[in-house]
């Protein structure tokens, strides 16, 4: 058994990340039963690994018994490439973005069938919006998400519609078929728009950004009003950010950087 584990097919290092899979952003305090049961684990396992856990730092028991994501996690968190070097590189362009427009900024990445998002800016005018930082919503419902998935293999596309394309408003597209449409279209002007399809009355322009490799692993986007949307205009303010930034990270590859750690290949993984 890996690991010395009394579970089958189970090694200490994938229990440890099965616990820390637990928490997401609608799931940020736990109880210890909620953790074993989101991690798959029985509770004495759960009991052992979250104790070494938080003897290290990256967990924390509440006042009222519940676990959160610690410091020392954070910590080394931070020095991912994509918070040291992309969100530093992409930050002026995304506060001149947000200067002409006053409306909602977010840069994200692909991280398997759905979008991560990296860094995002917002003013007490914008719109109210669900995303943050650090979270991940679905690619087909957003616009950085479209952005990225027009730009991926047709076989990639085709697994994440036979894993299923969720209803997030009655405005998703959720026909494999409709989503092909218009991830042409998206291909053939440019940017990705969409209305009302991942929040009711809001809309989102985005525009993929190529990387060192040239391949499209980074998006950048808008998220406003639906009676506010004027996609042309908006993707054209968009491209002008986008542009600075892939400049940028031409510019420090030239340099000799090494490339930040996204995923350019379309792979497609196991349900």
């Amino acid at each position: 058994m890996a690991g010395n584990s009394r579970e089958p097919g189970k090694s200490v290092i994938s229990r440890t990340l099965a616990v820390l899979s637990a928490f997401d952003i609608g799931h940020s305090r736990l109880t210890m039963s909620e953790i074993a049961r989101r991690a798959g684990l029985p509770l004495a396992t759960a009991h052992r690994m979250i104790a070494e856990l938080e003897n290290w730092g990256a967990l924390v028991r509440d006042d009222g018994g519940q676990y959160v994501i610690g410091a020392r996690l954070w910590e080394v968190g931070l020095l991912s490439p994509l918070h040291t070097r992309l969100r530093e590189i992409a930050l002026p362009f995304m506060q001149d973005l947000y200067e002409n427009t006053r409306e909602n900024v977010h840069l994200a990445v692909r991280d398997g069938f759905e979008v991560l998002y990296v860094e995002k800016l917002t003013g007490h005018r914008a719109v109210s919006i669900i995303s943050r930082a650090g979270g991940r919503l679905p690619m087909h419902t957003t616009g950085v998400g479209k952005a990225l998935l027009a730009h991926q293999t047709a076989e990639f596309v085709e697994e994440l519609c036979r894993r299923g394309l969720e209803r997030c408003t009655p405005y998703s597209i959720t026909e494999p078929g409709r989503l092909r449409q218009d991830l042409d279209r998206i291909r053939d002007r440019g940017y990705a728009y969409t209305r009302e399809e991942m929040t009711m009355g809001n809309c989102s322009v985005a525009v993929p950004i190529r990387d060192e490799n040239g391949a499209h692993t980074i998006a950048i986007g808008l998220v406003v009003r639906s009676v506010r949307a004027d996609a042309p205009k908006l993707a054209r303010a968009i491209r002008k950010a986008a542009d600075g930034i892939q400049a940028r990270l031409a510019q420090l590859a030239e340099q000799g950087y090494p490339e930040l750690p996204v995923q350019r290949e379309a792979n497609v993984r196991p349900a």
